[in-house]
């Protein structure tokens, strides 16, 4: 990931890959003014793989539906507590599959924000407002 590239640059490709990717460029862009998203991590459960490779990933644990990032910051605002904020990136017409929707509506109910976003701008946003 050449520190020249833009996140916009990046997302140009349309791919779930490149806005998850135009995403951490971002979030290495701002650790400065946000020290939290040195805590945020891909988690690699999706995508194309070969068998061999998926295989091993199952049994190293890798779950399906499990959302593709974690901001691993817990937040306290008065009685409302979070414990993390993991993020479904999506492009374009996709949408959340059943396994997905039911680890996000889990994860909700279990003091984590488990959000859907739409291109790594929304996600970005969203970060932004669980760290304010």
């Amino acid at each position: 990931m050449a520190s020249s590239i833009t996140p916009e640059q990046m997302a140009k490709s349309g791919t779930e890959h490149g806005h998850q990717t135009a995403l951490f460029i971002w979030a290495a862009q701002n650790f400065d003014k946000y020290p939290q998203l040195r805590y945020m991590f891909a988690i690699p459960n999706g995508g194309q793989r070969h068998a061999a490779v998926a295989g091993k990933l199952k049994a190293e644990g890798v779950k399906a539906g499990v959302p593709d990032i974690f901001l691993a910051v817990p937040i306290r605002k008065g009685e409302y507590h979070q414990c993390g904020l993991f993020i479904e990136l999506k492009i374009g017409r996709n949408t959340a599959t059943e396994e997905q929707k039911q680890w996000l509506k889990m994860l909700n109910q279990s003091n984590y924000t488990a959000i859907v976003c739409h291109g790594w701008e929304q996600a970005r946003d969203i970060i932004l407002e669980y760290l304010k």
